[in-house]
């Protein structure tokens, strides 16, 4: 049975921030006395981590903190984390190149990837979801979102999701079997179906989980994010420029996302400039080395997604 329903997740998302903050630091305090404190924030130095590592620190200044030196952050993210005290840098025991040769691409979302790995290598059900089927091979509406991308089961590359897995949640697992502190992750359920339908079953602090972890920023959105950083003047990464009011929401002047630089998840929703022209631009070196070397050049012209700037 899940812990909440969407309404209940529609009614806490509608709630002030102040009300935000009380619950949320009450979900770290939850989380951190259930361990003795032998817990860590998991900060990526982008803006959601940077507001979570506040509200903790607040709470408990010397919990620690970790983070993921994957290689593919961008320049700015990377040294406003050595700003940062009492960070633990982690890093994949596999690079980039290796895992797109390996494992494939991160294209257009992880559901979508992960249908397209298992159905090349004859899993029924994926083949049965991207032809837009049930289990009885009857119509699904669930499924039929899948059709339009079964094209890229005949894509000249490899194509999955694991490379986040690879990337950041292994090094996160090893140093959580390793030290023992249980994360606590700056992940929203607004950000995907897959997050929203994870927090639905668990709530914020799945202690059920086979590996446990805190998300107390679920019922959070990026506006609230944004409120925060503006109200208490937080120091972030250079890399989202200046935090301005446009047509009644908060928005950044640079850097709307940032993750991993390479990334093509969800490039091809993106409206006017996508990151990868943006990145043309701003960060002329990693693009090249993108768009060229790493191939992802010849994978966005499959999926009809422009990158020159």
């Amino acid at each position: 049975m899940n812990a909440f329903t969407r309404e209940d997740l529609s009614v806490m998302q509608a709630w002030p921030l102040e009300r935000k903050i009380q619950v949320t630091q009450a979900r770290i305090m939850e989380w951190y006395f259930h361990y003795g404190g032998n817990v860590a924030v998991s900060f990526s130095g982008g803006k959601d981590s940077t507001v979570l590592l506040d509200l903790a620190r607040r709470a408990f200044p010397n919990i620690p903190a970790v983070y993921v030196d994957t290689g593919l952050e961008y320049p700015e993210i990377r040294a406003f984390v050595k700003a940062v005290p009492n960070v633990t840098w982690l890093r994949p025991e596999m690079p980039f190149p290796k895992v797109i040769e390996q494992y494939g691409y991160p294209v257009v979302s992880k559901d979508v990837a992960n249908r397209i790995y298992y159905a090349r290598r004859g899993s029924e059900w994926a083949i049965r979801h991207l032809n837009g089927q049930n289990r009885d091979g009857t119509p699904s509406r669930y499924n039929e979102r899948y059709m339009k991308w079964r094209y890229l089961l005949g894509a000249p590359f490899p194509i999955s999701e694991y490379c986040c897995t690879v990337m950041k949640k292994r090094p996160l697992h090893r140093f959580v079997k390793e030290m023992g502190a249980m994360p606590i992750i700056g992940t929203m359920a607004c950000e995907s179906a897959r997050r929203q339908s994870a927090y639905l079953i668990t709530g914020c602090n799945a202690f059920q989980k086979k590996e446990p972890s805190s998300q107390p920023l679920s019922f959070w959105l990026e506006q609230d994010v944004l409120r925060y950083l503006q109200l208490t003047g937080l120091p972030y990464s250079p890399i989202y420029g200046e935090i301005t009011e446009d047509g009644g929401r908060l928005v950044t002047t640079g850097a709307h996302r940032t993750g991993c630089m390479f990334c093509m998840f969800g490039v091809h929703l993106e409206k006017g400039q996508n990151r990868f022209q943006r990145m043309a631009l701003s960060h002329p070196v990693q693009y090249d080395y993108c768009i060229g070397k790493l191939g992802c050049g010849r994978v966005l012209d499959y999926i009809h997604v422009p990158y020159a700037a």
